[in-house]
């Protein structure tokens, strides 16, 4: 394996730390105690269309999408996608900025790779371009959904339309107020064999019968603009048009669109943990206790010692998922998808944990970005799988790998 960046690949790396530099880094202060005002719950702050302005005009613009996608793709592969990636997870909010943000990243590719032209005109155009935001639909509260074959929404036909009843949550973006569709989840023959009971459909926000129930808080945060909605769904009906791919494919659909959703987390925590890592390394540096820098202090030498090398660790893994995904496809990558899945995130929120304890006060404040990546990292645990599911489809496999020898 060749983890050795091309030309290419550091020269957008300078190009978006040096973005980062001269325009994110100086807001998130800015940021913060925007969406921290209650006044403006669902408004986004009025700098963001400024800066994925500046972004788009210097290139650094859907840089997630696969080169296999054509016209529409950069041209990047996802081992180059990494190291950016994890340049943007160093501040939690600001893949939106190139455009690289969930869960637009995600729906975007499941219009490229199996959306129909009138649908890729309709919805894939704006969400490439930045204009609109969307939601994904699949998580239910009434079900364990860690299982996807246990949902109950229901997509009915009936004639020209399909009908949808059913209730949704933590439906991330729902709350955006550019968010404008929805890619929902629901089963179309309950009766069929078990995976191919379920189909994804176009769901226009503003569609009759779809309601907002309430925004659901992650630790006590809105992550407004954004947003996590519950959404309850009665007598819906769209046409027949806005099925995607054909019925009885949206468990497929799924597969196809979690595993590049996965790996693109684990290579933003990555990002937020070397974050902490040097924010802890900075600070540890100016504070002096009982009469010697804390840095001195042999218990904070063996937490930055083991941060480092589980971040590099979690960094090569993801490395190596990103290879095999570009190699493979999502298939042949599944295994060291699940790694990293069940790696990166318990990695970042450790590191972060450590970067908190070593700030004492400061690091559980809103003056440093510490406890925001904790809570992605913790989030993301659950997230796009439960680290259970994973580590039980790991396991399975391995064991059958072996027994096949």
């Amino acid at each position: 394996m060749n983890f050795e960046h091309s030309e290419k690949v550091l020269n957008l790396m300078q190009q978006v730390d040096d973005f980062m530099q001269e325009h994110i880094y100086p807001r998130e202060e800015e940021y913060v105690n925007f969406v921290s005002d209650q006044d403006n719950r669902w408004v986004v702050p009025p700098f963001i269309e400024e800066l994925k302005e500046k972004a788009r005009a210097a290139g650094l613009w859907n840089l997630f999408l696969p080169e296999e996608y054509g016209e529409l793709s950069p041209g990047l592969t996802n081992l180059e996608y990494a190291p950016l990636a994890e340049l943007m997870g160093r501040v939690t909010w600001c893949s939106e900025v190139f455009n690289c943000g969930a869960p637009d990243t995600g729906n975007m590719e499941v219009l490229a790779r199996y959306g129909t032209p009138a649908q890729k005109e309709e919805w894939l155009v704006p969400l490439m371009d930045g204009k609109i935001r969307s939601a994904f639909l699949m998580t239910e509260p009434q079900v364990a959904s860690s299982d996807a074959t246990n949902i109950e929404c229901s997509i009915v036909r009936d004639g020209d339309v399909y009908v949808i009843n059913g209730r949704k949550w933590w439906s991330t973006g729902a709350y955006d107020p550019r968010c404008e569709l929805f890619i929902l989840m629901g089963k179309t023959d309950p009766n069929a064999s078990r995976h191919v009971q379920q189909s994804m459909v176009i769901v226009p926000r503003n569609t009759p019968g779809v309601t907002l129930v309430r925004p659901l808080m992650v630790f006590g945060s809105a992550h407004s603009p954004n947003g996590h909605g519950e959404i309850l769904l009665e007598n819906v009906r769209v046409p027949v048009e806005n099925l995607i791919l054909g019925e009885g494919r949206g468990f497929e659909i799924a597969q196809g669109r979690l595993g590049p959703g996965r790996i693109h987390h684990c290579m933003r925590l990555i990002g937020g943990a070397q974050r902490c890592l040097d924010l802890m390394c900075k600070r540890v540096d100016q504070r002096v206790a009982f009469g010697r820098k804390i840095s001195s202090q042999s218990s904070i030498r063996a937490d930055i010692a083991k941060s480092r090398c589980e971040i590099e660790q979690a960094r090569l893994l993801t490395l190596s998922a990103a290879d095999n995904l570009d190699r493979y496809g999502n298939k042949g990558a599944k295994d060291l998808i699940a790694m990293i899945k069940i790696v990166a995130p318990q990695m970042c929120q450790t590191v972060a944990d450590r970067a908190i304890q070593a700030h004492g006060g400061m690091g559980v404040s809103q003056d440093l970005p510490l406890t925001e990546i904790f809570a992605y990292a913790r989030f993301v645990r659950i997230a796009d799988g439960p680290d259970e599911v994973h580590m039980s489809q790991l396991a399975k496999s391995t064991i059958g790998t072996t027994l096949s020898k």
